[in-house]
Protein backbone atom coordinates (compact mmCIF):
# COMPACT_ATOMS: atom_id res chain seq x y z
CA UNK A 1 0.00 0.00 0.00
CA UNK A 2 2.88 2.61 1.22
CA UNK A 3 4.31 1.51 -2.50
CA UNK A 4 1.49 2.21 -4.84
CA UNK A 5 0.67 5.45 -2.72
CA UNK A 6 4.26 6.68 -2.86
CA UNK A 7 4.37 6.45 -7.10
CA UNK A 8 0.49 7.87 -6.65
CA UNK A 9 2.15 10.76 -4.98
CA UNK A 10 5.04 10.74 -7.91
CA UNK A 11 3.09 10.72 -10.59
CA UNK A 12 0.93 13.71 -9.44
CA UNK A 13 4.13 15.75 -10.83
CA UNK A 14 5.13 13.73 -13.70
CA UNK A 15 4.59 10.18 -14.53
CA UNK A 16 7.14 9.77 -16.96
CA UNK A 17 9.81 10.18 -14.28
CA UNK A 18 8.60 6.92 -12.51
CA UNK A 19 10.54 4.68 -14.65
CA UNK A 20 13.64 6.96 -13.37
CA UNK A 21 12.57 6.32 -10.19
CA UNK A 22 12.02 2.89 -10.14
CA UNK A 23 15.22 2.40 -12.68
CA UNK A 24 17.25 3.60 -10.03
CA UNK A 25 15.82 1.88 -7.11
CA UNK A 26 16.21 -1.69 -9.26
CA UNK A 27 19.74 -0.72 -9.80
CA UNK A 28 20.52 -0.67 -5.98
CA UNK A 29 18.79 -3.69 -5.24
CA UNK A 30 19.86 -5.69 -7.80
CA UNK A 31 23.69 -4.18 -6.80
CA UNK A 32 23.22 -4.81 -3.34
CA UNK A 33 22.03 -8.58 -3.73
CA UNK A 34 24.60 -9.41 -5.89
CA UNK A 35 27.89 -7.59 -3.92
CA UNK A 36 26.79 -10.36 -0.97
CA UNK A 37 26.94 -12.89 -3.29
CA UNK A 38 30.42 -12.09 -4.57
CA UNK A 39 33.50 -14.42 -3.63
CA UNK A 40 36.57 -11.71 -4.56
CA UNK A 41 36.94 -8.25 -3.64
CA UNK A 42 37.57 -7.15 -6.79
CA UNK A 43 34.10 -8.53 -7.91
CA UNK A 44 32.76 -6.97 -4.79
CA UNK A 45 34.26 -3.61 -6.19
CA UNK A 46 33.08 -3.68 -9.43
CA UNK A 47 29.68 -3.89 -8.87
CA UNK A 48 29.79 -1.19 -6.16
CA UNK A 49 31.18 1.33 -8.55
CA UNK A 50 29.23 0.59 -11.35
CA UNK A 51 25.99 1.83 -9.33
CA UNK A 52 27.91 4.87 -8.14
CA UNK A 53 28.54 6.17 -11.58
CA UNK A 54 25.33 5.58 -12.94
CA UNK A 55 23.31 7.30 -9.70
CA UNK A 56 25.94 10.05 -10.25
CA UNK A 57 25.56 9.88 -13.19
CA UNK A 58 21.74 10.51 -13.51
CA UNK A 59 22.80 13.68 -11.16
CA UNK A 60 25.25 14.92 -13.82
CA UNK A 61 23.43 14.59 -16.76
CA UNK A 62 19.93 15.65 -15.28
CA UNK A 63 21.13 18.62 -12.93
CA UNK A 64 24.57 19.66 -13.63
CA UNK A 65 25.38 19.02 -17.32
CA UNK A 66 24.06 22.25 -18.15
CA UNK A 67 26.05 23.70 -15.86
CA UNK A 68 29.47 22.42 -16.80
CA UNK A 69 28.65 23.09 -20.14
CA UNK A 70 28.01 26.57 -19.65
CA UNK A 71 31.35 26.67 -17.67
CA UNK A 72 33.62 24.95 -20.14
CA UNK A 73 32.16 27.21 -22.94
CA UNK A 74 33.12 31.08 -20.56
CA UNK A 75 36.35 29.26 -19.69
CA UNK A 76 37.14 28.60 -23.68
CA UNK A 77 36.01 31.71 -24.35
CA UNK A 78 38.40 33.76 -21.76
CA UNK A 79 41.04 31.55 -23.56
CA UNK A 80 40.25 33.22 -26.97
CA UNK A 81 38.06 30.10 -28.26
CA UNK A 82 34.14 30.37 -29.22
CA UNK A 83 32.89 26.82 -28.65
CA UNK A 84 28.98 26.36 -28.35
CA UNK A 85 27.75 23.58 -26.61
CA UNK A 86 24.51 21.58 -26.98
CA UNK A 87 22.54 21.72 -23.93
CA UNK A 88 19.89 19.59 -22.53
CA UNK A 89 16.56 20.96 -22.55
CA UNK A 90 15.37 18.58 -19.58
CA UNK A 91 13.26 19.12 -16.52
CA UNK A 92 15.05 18.79 -13.67
CA UNK A 93 13.34 15.53 -11.84
CA UNK A 94 11.75 16.44 -8.32
CA UNK A 95 13.70 15.11 -5.55
CA UNK A 96 16.67 13.06 -7.49
CA UNK A 97 19.35 14.34 -5.42
CA UNK A 98 17.37 12.88 -2.65
CA UNK A 99 16.10 9.39 -3.89
CA UNK A 100 19.82 9.06 -5.34
CA UNK A 101 21.40 9.36 -1.80
CA UNK A 102 18.82 7.17 -0.50
CA UNK A 103 20.16 4.41 -2.63
CA UNK A 104 24.21 5.63 -2.28
CA UNK A 105 23.89 5.39 1.45
CA UNK A 106 22.26 1.57 0.96
CA UNK A 107 24.82 0.24 -1.89
CA UNK A 108 27.95 2.08 0.64
CA UNK A 109 26.71 0.92 3.77
CA UNK A 110 26.60 -2.90 2.32
CA UNK A 111 29.82 -2.54 0.44
CA UNK A 112 31.25 -2.06 4.11
CA UNK A 113 29.33 -4.89 5.44
CA UNK A 114 27.35 -2.37 7.86
CA UNK A 115 24.12 -4.32 6.74
CA UNK A 116 22.94 -7.21 5.15
CA UNK A 117 21.09 -6.67 1.68
CA UNK A 118 17.35 -6.56 1.72
CA UNK A 119 15.93 -9.86 -0.35
CA UNK A 120 12.14 -8.18 -0.57
CA UNK A 121 12.28 -5.55 -3.63
CA UNK A 122 8.83 -4.03 -1.85
CA UNK A 123 10.22 -3.61 1.07
CA UNK A 124 13.56 -1.73 -0.04
CA UNK A 125 11.15 0.20 -2.80
CA UNK A 126 9.19 1.82 0.28
CA UNK A 127 12.42 2.91 1.39
CA UNK A 128 13.84 4.51 -1.65
CA UNK A 129 10.85 6.07 -2.21
CA UNK A 130 8.61 6.84 0.98
CA UNK A 131 6.31 9.39 0.25
CA UNK A 132 6.50 11.68 3.04
CA UNK A 133 10.69 12.08 2.29
CA UNK A 134 11.04 11.54 -1.46
CA UNK A 135 10.85 15.06 -3.05
CA UNK A 136 12.79 16.75 -0.14
CA UNK A 137 13.88 14.61 2.40
CA UNK A 138 14.69 13.95 5.35
CA UNK A 139 17.66 11.85 3.75
CA UNK A 140 17.19 8.71 5.24
CA UNK A 141 19.82 5.53 5.96
CA UNK A 142 19.13 2.38 5.43
CA UNK A 143 20.07 0.89 8.89
CA UNK A 144 17.63 3.19 10.30
CA UNK A 145 14.49 3.37 8.18
CA UNK A 146 14.34 0.18 6.82
CA UNK A 147 13.53 -2.47 9.92
CA UNK A 148 10.75 0.10 10.23
CA UNK A 149 9.32 -0.88 7.31
CA UNK A 150 10.24 -4.57 7.38
CA UNK A 151 8.51 -4.90 11.25
CA UNK A 152 5.07 -5.13 11.91
CA UNK A 153 3.62 -1.53 13.01
CA UNK A 154 1.05 -0.61 15.16
CA UNK A 155 -1.15 2.32 15.69
CA UNK A 156 -0.10 4.51 18.79
CA UNK A 157 -2.09 7.20 19.75
CA UNK A 158 0.89 9.70 21.39
CA UNK A 159 3.04 8.96 17.95
CA UNK A 160 0.15 10.06 16.71
CA UNK A 161 -0.45 13.01 18.43
CA UNK A 162 2.76 13.47 17.53
CA UNK A 163 2.58 13.69 13.84
CA UNK A 164 -0.51 15.71 14.11
CA UNK A 165 1.24 18.66 15.78
CA UNK A 166 4.34 18.16 14.03
CA UNK A 167 2.57 18.40 10.61
CA UNK A 168 0.62 21.76 11.99
CA UNK A 169 3.25 23.23 13.17
CA UNK A 170 5.42 22.28 9.63
CA UNK A 171 1.89 23.89 7.88
CA UNK A 172 2.40 27.35 10.38
CA UNK A 173 5.94 27.36 9.26
CA UNK A 174 5.47 27.08 5.86
CA UNK A 175 2.28 28.66 4.67
CA UNK A 176 2.39 31.59 7.76
CA UNK A 177 5.88 32.69 7.88
CA UNK A 178 7.53 31.10 4.50
CA UNK A 179 5.32 32.34 2.51
CA UNK A 180 4.12 35.56 3.82
CA UNK A 181 7.97 36.51 3.51
CA UNK A 182 8.37 35.45 -0.36
CA UNK A 183 6.63 38.31 -1.63
CA UNK A 184 8.77 40.99 0.21
CA UNK A 185 12.01 38.99 -0.11
CA UNK A 186 11.27 38.67 -4.05
CA UNK A 187 10.53 42.56 -4.36
CA UNK A 188 13.67 43.51 -2.33
CA UNK A 189 15.77 41.11 -4.26
CA UNK A 190 14.81 42.47 -7.40
CA UNK A 191 17.01 45.63 -5.87
CA UNK A 192 15.71 48.31 -7.37
CA UNK A 193 15.73 51.67 -4.94
CA UNK A 194 16.44 49.83 -2.28
CA UNK A 195 17.84 51.52 1.12
CA UNK A 196 20.87 49.57 2.77
CA UNK A 197 18.85 48.85 5.41
CA UNK A 198 16.48 47.37 3.28
CA UNK A 199 18.59 44.89 1.95
CA UNK A 200 19.66 43.95 5.36
CA UNK A 201 15.57 43.47 6.55
CA UNK A 202 15.52 41.59 2.72
CA UNK A 203 18.40 38.98 4.32
CA UNK A 204 16.80 38.48 7.57
CA UNK A 205 13.40 37.97 5.92
CA UNK A 206 15.07 35.39 3.60
CA UNK A 207 17.24 33.95 6.23
CA UNK A 208 13.84 32.69 7.79
CA UNK A 209 11.99 32.11 4.98
CA UNK A 210 13.76 29.57 3.63
CA UNK A 211 14.31 27.80 7.44
CA UNK A 212 10.40 28.13 7.63
CA UNK A 213 9.92 26.56 4.15
CA UNK A 214 12.64 24.00 4.40
CA UNK A 215 12.06 22.91 7.90
CA UNK A 216 8.21 23.27 7.73
CA UNK A 217 8.26 20.76 5.05
CA UNK A 218 10.57 18.73 7.03
CA UNK A 219 8.23 18.54 9.79
CA UNK A 220 5.26 18.09 7.68
CA UNK A 221 7.14 14.67 6.48
CA UNK A 222 8.36 13.42 9.66
CA UNK A 223 4.80 14.10 11.30
CA UNK A 224 2.83 12.40 8.74
CA UNK A 225 5.68 9.10 8.80
CA UNK A 226 4.88 9.12 12.05
CA UNK A 227 1.06 8.34 11.13
CA UNK A 228 2.31 5.28 9.55
CA UNK A 229 4.25 4.30 13.03
CA UNK A 230 7.61 5.18 11.43
CA UNK A 231 9.75 7.70 13.08
CA UNK A 232 12.21 9.42 10.36
CA UNK A 233 15.71 11.26 11.11
CA UNK A 234 15.29 14.72 12.75
CA UNK A 235 16.17 17.25 9.82
CA UNK A 236 16.34 20.43 12.05
CA UNK A 237 16.93 21.12 15.51
CA UNK A 238 16.20 24.85 16.03
CA UNK A 239 19.75 25.64 13.73
CA UNK A 240 19.20 29.90 14.56
CA UNK A 241 19.98 29.35 18.19
CA UNK A 242 23.31 28.29 17.32
CA UNK A 243 26.38 29.52 18.62
CA UNK A 244 29.00 28.93 15.66
CA UNK A 245 28.99 27.69 12.62
CA UNK A 246 29.80 23.98 14.12
CA UNK A 247 26.56 23.81 16.11
CA UNK A 248 24.93 25.05 13.46
CA UNK A 249 25.60 22.49 11.16
CA UNK A 250 24.91 19.82 13.61
CA UNK A 251 21.40 21.44 13.83
CA UNK A 252 20.46 22.71 10.07
CA UNK A 253 19.63 19.50 7.53
CA UNK A 254 20.66 17.16 9.63
CA UNK A 255 20.17 14.21 7.44
CA UNK A 256 22.36 15.82 5.06
CA UNK A 257 25.33 16.96 7.17
CA UNK A 258 25.75 13.98 8.72
CA UNK A 259 25.18 12.22 5.51
CA UNK A 260 28.09 14.18 3.75
CA UNK A 261 30.20 13.42 7.12
CA UNK A 262 30.00 9.55 7.47
CA UNK A 263 30.24 9.20 3.35
CA UNK A 264 32.78 11.38 2.43
CA UNK A 265 34.37 13.26 5.27
CA UNK A 266 35.44 10.49 7.29
CA UNK A 267 36.36 7.82 3.86
CA UNK A 268 38.23 11.05 3.02
CA UNK A 269 40.34 10.74 6.09
CA UNK A 270 38.42 13.43 8.32
CA UNK A 271 40.20 15.04 11.44
CA UNK A 272 42.33 12.17 11.26
CA UNK A 273 45.49 12.95 8.86
CA UNK A 274 47.57 15.95 9.14
CA UNK A 275 45.60 19.42 9.45
CA UNK A 276 46.67 21.04 5.73
CA UNK A 277 44.38 17.79 4.88
CA UNK A 278 41.89 18.10 7.17
CA UNK A 279 41.42 21.62 5.94
CA UNK A 280 41.17 20.22 2.70
CA UNK A 281 38.43 17.98 3.21
CA UNK A 282 36.55 20.73 5.27
CA UNK A 283 37.02 22.49 1.86
CA UNK A 284 35.43 19.34 -0.15
CA UNK A 285 32.55 18.65 1.77
CA UNK A 286 31.54 22.20 2.31
CA UNK A 287 32.25 23.10 -1.00
CA UNK A 288 30.00 19.37 -2.18
CA UNK A 289 27.29 20.53 -0.11
CA UNK A 290 27.04 23.73 -1.78
CA UNK A 291 27.29 21.90 -5.40
CA UNK A 292 24.56 19.22 -4.23
CA UNK A 293 22.25 22.55 -3.47
CA UNK A 294 22.62 23.40 -7.54
CA UNK A 295 23.97 24.03 -10.88
CA UNK A 296 25.04 27.40 -10.02
CA UNK A 297 28.04 29.07 -9.09
CA UNK A 298 26.34 31.09 -6.57
CA UNK A 299 25.51 27.54 -4.34
CA UNK A 300 29.35 26.98 -4.45
CA UNK A 301 30.14 30.31 -3.38
CA UNK A 302 27.59 29.79 -0.13
CA UNK A 303 29.63 26.69 0.57
CA UNK A 304 32.88 27.80 0.25
CA UNK A 305 31.63 30.82 2.55
CA UNK A 306 30.51 28.33 5.47
CA UNK A 307 33.65 26.45 4.87
CA UNK A 308 35.51 29.58 5.76
CA UNK A 309 32.83 30.38 8.53
CA UNK A 310 33.68 27.01 9.63
CA UNK A 311 37.57 26.69 10.00
CA UNK A 312 38.31 28.67 12.58
CA UNK A 313 36.54 26.86 15.06
CA UNK A 314 38.28 23.72 13.44
CA UNK A 315 41.32 24.98 13.44
CA UNK A 316 41.82 25.91 17.06
CA UNK A 317 39.69 22.82 18.08
CA UNK A 318 36.38 24.56 19.09
CA UNK A 319 34.14 22.81 16.70
CA UNK A 320 32.70 20.48 19.13
CA UNK A 321 31.99 22.81 21.53
CA UNK A 322 27.82 23.20 22.42
CA UNK A 323 27.18 19.45 21.34
CA UNK A 324 25.49 19.24 25.11
CA UNK A 325 22.19 20.82 24.51
CA UNK A 326 20.94 24.44 23.67
CA UNK A 327 21.68 27.50 25.76
CA UNK A 328 20.95 27.33 29.15
CA UNK A 329 22.70 30.40 30.48
CA UNK A 330 22.62 30.13 34.53
CA UNK A 331 23.10 33.91 35.45
CA UNK A 332 22.74 37.10 33.04
CA UNK A 333 26.46 37.41 32.25
CA UNK A 334 26.40 34.41 30.55
CA UNK A 335 23.39 35.09 29.01
CA UNK A 336 24.76 38.38 27.45
CA UNK A 337 27.40 35.88 26.25
CA UNK A 338 25.67 33.58 24.60
CA UNK A 339 22.79 35.74 23.07
CA UNK A 340 25.81 37.52 21.30
CA UNK A 341 27.13 34.27 20.39
CA UNK A 342 24.27 33.18 18.53
CA UNK A 343 23.53 36.84 17.01
CA UNK A 344 27.34 36.57 15.94
CA UNK A 345 26.40 33.07 14.36
CA UNK A 346 23.00 34.44 12.49
CA UNK A 347 25.01 37.21 11.06
CA UNK A 348 27.21 35.11 9.21
CA UNK A 349 24.79 32.83 8.32
CA UNK A 350 22.66 35.34 6.59
CA UNK A 351 25.08 36.73 4.99
CA UNK A 352 25.88 33.78 3.12
CA UNK A 353 22.43 33.10 2.09
CA UNK A 354 22.14 36.37 0.16
CA UNK A 355 24.60 34.15 -2.31
CA UNK A 356 22.20 31.31 -1.85
CA UNK A 357 19.12 33.41 -2.89
CA UNK A 358 21.01 35.43 -5.67
CA UNK A 359 20.52 34.92 -9.07
CA UNK A 360 24.12 34.89 -10.01
CA UNK A 361 27.54 35.91 -8.02
CA UNK A 362 27.65 39.40 -9.47
CA UNK A 363 23.57 39.66 -8.03
CA UNK A 364 24.51 39.04 -4.74
CA UNK A 365 27.63 40.76 -4.97
CA UNK A 366 25.63 44.07 -5.94
CA UNK A 367 23.14 43.29 -3.15
CA UNK A 368 26.35 43.47 -0.50
CA UNK A 369 27.09 46.56 -2.05
CA UNK A 370 24.36 48.21 -2.20
CA UNK A 371 24.10 46.78 1.64
CA UNK A 372 26.38 48.60 3.02
CA UNK A 373 26.26 51.68 1.27
CA UNK A 374 25.57 55.23 3.85
CA UNK A 375 21.79 53.86 3.70
CA UNK A 376 22.52 50.77 5.91
CA UNK A 377 21.88 53.14 9.31
CA UNK A 378 18.72 54.68 7.54
CA UNK A 379 14.95 52.69 8.18
CA UNK A 380 14.31 50.53 6.29
CA UNK A 381 10.91 51.42 4.00
CA UNK A 382 9.27 49.90 1.56
CA UNK A 383 7.06 50.96 -1.02
CA UNK A 384 2.87 50.61 -0.30
CA UNK A 385 1.18 47.41 1.40
CA UNK A 386 5.03 45.91 1.33
CA UNK A 387 5.47 48.06 4.65
CA UNK A 388 2.75 45.83 6.18
CA UNK A 389 3.26 42.17 4.91
CA UNK A 390 7.25 42.81 6.23
CA UNK A 391 5.52 43.81 9.56
CA UNK A 392 3.26 40.81 9.66
CA UNK A 393 6.30 38.93 8.15
CA UNK A 394 8.14 39.65 11.48
CA UNK A 395 5.38 39.52 14.12
CA UNK A 396 4.91 35.55 12.21
CA UNK A 397 8.67 35.05 12.93
CA UNK A 398 8.38 36.74 16.58
CA UNK A 399 5.71 34.46 17.55
CA UNK A 400 7.62 30.88 15.74
CA UNK A 401 11.01 32.28 17.57
CA UNK A 402 9.35 32.25 20.60
CA UNK A 403 7.65 29.08 20.46
CA UNK A 404 10.74 27.63 19.69
CA UNK A 405 12.74 29.43 22.35
CA UNK A 406 10.54 27.81 24.83
CA UNK A 407 10.44 24.05 23.54
CA UNK A 408 14.19 24.54 22.67
CA UNK A 409 15.38 21.25 24.91
CA UNK A 410 12.72 19.62 23.06
CA UNK A 411 13.43 16.91 20.05
CA UNK A 412 11.77 19.15 18.21
CA UNK A 413 8.51 21.91 19.15
CA UNK A 414 5.53 19.94 19.40
CA UNK A 415 7.01 16.88 21.65
CA UNK A 416 4.10 17.63 24.40
CA UNK A 417 4.60 17.33 28.34
CA UNK A 418 0.97 18.21 28.39
CA UNK A 419 -0.14 14.94 26.02
CA UNK A 420 -2.65 14.39 28.82
CA UNK A 421 -4.47 17.52 28.64
CA UNK A 422 -6.82 17.39 25.86
CA UNK A 423 -8.03 20.69 26.36
CA UNK A 424 -5.03 21.99 26.30
CA UNK A 425 -4.35 20.19 22.91
CA UNK A 426 -7.36 21.47 21.21
CA UNK A 427 -6.34 25.41 22.11
CA UNK A 428 -3.33 24.95 20.57
CA UNK A 429 -4.38 23.49 17.44
CA UNK A 430 -7.30 25.96 17.03
CA UNK A 431 -4.50 28.69 17.44
CA UNK A 432 -2.40 27.12 14.79
CA UNK A 433 -5.60 26.29 12.61
CA UNK A 434 -6.90 29.77 12.52
CA UNK A 435 -3.67 31.49 11.73
CA UNK A 436 -3.22 29.30 8.72
CA UNK A 437 -6.89 30.43 7.69
CA UNK A 438 -6.40 33.98 8.12
CA UNK A 439 -2.99 34.43 7.63
CA UNK A 440 -1.99 32.36 4.88
CA UNK A 441 0.39 34.03 2.37
CA UNK A 442 0.61 34.08 -1.35
CA UNK A 443 1.69 29.78 -1.72
CA UNK A 444 4.77 29.50 -2.63
CA UNK A 445 6.40 26.19 -3.89
CA UNK A 446 9.04 24.51 -1.56
CA UNK A 447 11.81 25.80 -2.37
CA UNK A 448 14.37 22.61 -1.59
CA UNK A 449 11.74 21.14 -4.91
CA UNK A 450 14.89 22.44 -6.98
CA UNK A 451 17.32 20.86 -4.98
Amino acid sequence: MLLVASYYFYAFWDWRFLFLLAFSTFLDYYTGLVMSRQSTKAKKLFWFWLSIIINLGFLAVFKYYNFFAASLADALTLAGIQVHFTTLQVILPVGISFYTFHGLSYVIDIYKNRIEPEKDFVNYAVFVSFFPLLVAGPIERATHLLPQIIKRRTFKYEQAVDGVFLIFWGLFKKVVVADNCAPVVNDIFQLGNASGSVLVLGAVLFAFQIYGDFSGYSDIAIGTAKLFGIDLLTNFRFPYFSRNISEFWRRWHISLSTWFRDYLFVPLGGSRVSKLLSVRNVFIIFLVSGFWHGANWTFIVWGALHAIFFLPSFIFNTNKKYQSGIINPSGFRQSVVEIALVLKTFVFVTFAWIFFRAESVQHALSYIRRMFSTSLFSFPKLSGEKNIEALLSLLFIFIMIVVEWRQRNKQYVFELYWKKNIVFQLFVLTGIISMLFFFTGKSDSFIYFQF
